[in-house]
């Protein structure tokens, strides 16, 4: 495959690939790779697939060639009778979260263009994900986190040799010292948030989860969102099936954010909150952002499949966190928002009883030790 060209959905402009290739637009927005093809014919049914390639299998999709690739893709799509949902288990992937579906486009995307070294900032997970997928292509990394990364998260970051560099301050902080360097000509970014490779490989969750259910979706997803890097692959794997004539609708997208990190549900439905005092959300930190970089799609995402977002406290995460524990699901916190988020959503009469549901469970609880 030819290397896939940058150009920006908001103005229109166009860069060549390259490993000097910018890391945003010109005016300020997030650029994008140009998706291959609508596949031809109907597709296979998941029991004539041969999955052994992972989300790979599914590589008439993807803008990018295989390259770097640990296995990641398929995880388990199981019933949850306390929800009455399905849940994707993307906490069994290779380094324990879903940022591998993203990781491998991106460092396949860095090794085919001759990257050295690349840069990624993250509050654990991502991180993880991409030190790991660099020391599997012999690239080196450096990773920004917070100072108070969780220990855990930082032990896999540096056993993997890549470099973590920790930054005092906020999130935001974090970001900002990464692409300082970025900018400073030290790597390649291989954000997560601002990186199109890294959506190549969320758009597989969908294309998956559909294989998974014999080429049908369900009514809703329901997801936990900082910077959106599922749910906007989500809604782009959706929206290919859909145009391509392989499933008939994409499903609603239905978010939950953390409280005092909600600019989505700011702008739908706010706050859910147990109590007063729950005005921000410190158990939650996989997404803890306030600023999502890619905020216009993932609002204009939502508003297309007739979605919402609403924020919610510490108090029910703790309590939907316990539960899902108790049920054989060990996950982390951030993992929570979205069956607390499902919770919410029927007590509000945003999704009936009867509608069919998928919430991904996105990261270990084996992170958090």
């Amino acid at each position: 495959m030819t290397l896939q060209n940058l150009y920006c959905q908001a103005c229109g402009a166009e860069y060549d690939a390259g490993p000097d290739e910018p890391w945003r637009c010109s005016c300020g927005h997030a650029l994008d790779l140009e998706t291959p093809p609508l596949p031809d014919g109907d597709p296979l049914p998941v029991s004539q697939l041969d999955t052994r390639r992972g989300l790979w299998t599914f590589h008439e999709f993807l803008p990018v060639d295989r390259t770097v690739t640990l296995g990641e893709g398929f995880t388990p799509l199981v019933d949850s009778d306390r929800w009455t949902a399905e849940f994707k288990l993307e906490y069994v992937s290779p380094t324990a979260s879903f940022k591998d579906r993203g990781a491998t486009t991106t460092l396949s995307r860095a090794a085919a263009l001759g990257v050295e070294k690349v840069i990624e900032d993250s509050s654990g997970n991502a991180g993880a994900a991409i030190a790991t997928y660099a020391a599997r292509a012999d690239i080196e990394a450096d990773v920004y986190v917070p100072a108070d990364v969780k220990q855990s998260k930082l032990m896999a970051i540096q056993r993997s040799g890549a470099r973590p560099v920790r930054i005092e301050g906020s999130r935001e902080d974090v970001t900002d010292a990464a692409i300082e360097a970025v900018e400073a000509g030290e790597g390649w970014y291989a954000s997560h948030s601002w990186n199109p490779a890294f959506y190549a490989g969320t758009m597989t969750f969908a294309i998956e989860l559909a294989a998974q259910r014999d080429w049908t979706v369900p009514d809703a997803v329901v997801l936990p969102v900082g910077h959106g890097t599922l749910a906007l692959g989500a809604y782009r794997g959706f929206d290919l099936l859909s145009r391509a004539g392989i499933v008939d609708r994409v499903p609603r997208l239905l978010v939950g954010q953390a409280a005092g990190y909600s600019p989505l549900a700011d702008e739908f439905r706010g706050l859910v909150a147990e109590n007063e005092d729950d005005t921000e959300n410190e158990i939650a930190d996989g997404i803890q952002i306030a600023e999502p970089a890619r905020f216009d799609q993932l609002r204009a995402a939502i508003e297309d499949t007739d979605g919402d977002a609403i924020a919610l406290g510490e108090h029910v995460v703790e309590n939907t966190l316990d539960a899902l524990h108790r049920d054989g699901f060990y996950v982390e916190p951030t993992c929570a928002v979205a069956p607390a988020a499902l919770t919410k959503y029927r007590e509000l009469g945003v999704v009936d009883d009867d509608e069919d549901v998928v919430v991904p469970l996105t990261g270990s609880g084996l992170k958090t030790l």
